[in-house]
């Protein structure tokens, strides 16, 4: 079975940077990757709130946040 991973972003250049670095280098023979544009799709981020998220670019792993660099706090989304 594949570890879920959810790459949350907004959109900006430090987002688009690491989703092309970090979401781009997972091995998808182990995690099932989604990609989540936060910008585009805001009825997610309470979900990513949930989750544990508090800026993008984010990426959680099995209920884990791992927050890469700083685009955008979470707030700044809603």
């Amino acid at each position: 079975m594949k570890t879920k991973a959810t790459f949350y972003h907004a959109g900006c250049p430090v987002c688009t940077a690491a989703e092309q670095m970090v979401a781009g280098a997972l091995d998808t023979s182990r995690f099932d990757v989604q990609v989540v544009h936060l910008g585009k799709d805001k009825g997610r981020i309470a979900e990513a709130e949930r989750s544990g998220v508090r800026s993008v670019p984010a990426l959680v792993i099995e209920g884990k946040p791992f927050h890469i660099n700083f685009g955008a706090a979470l707030s700044d989304l809603k």
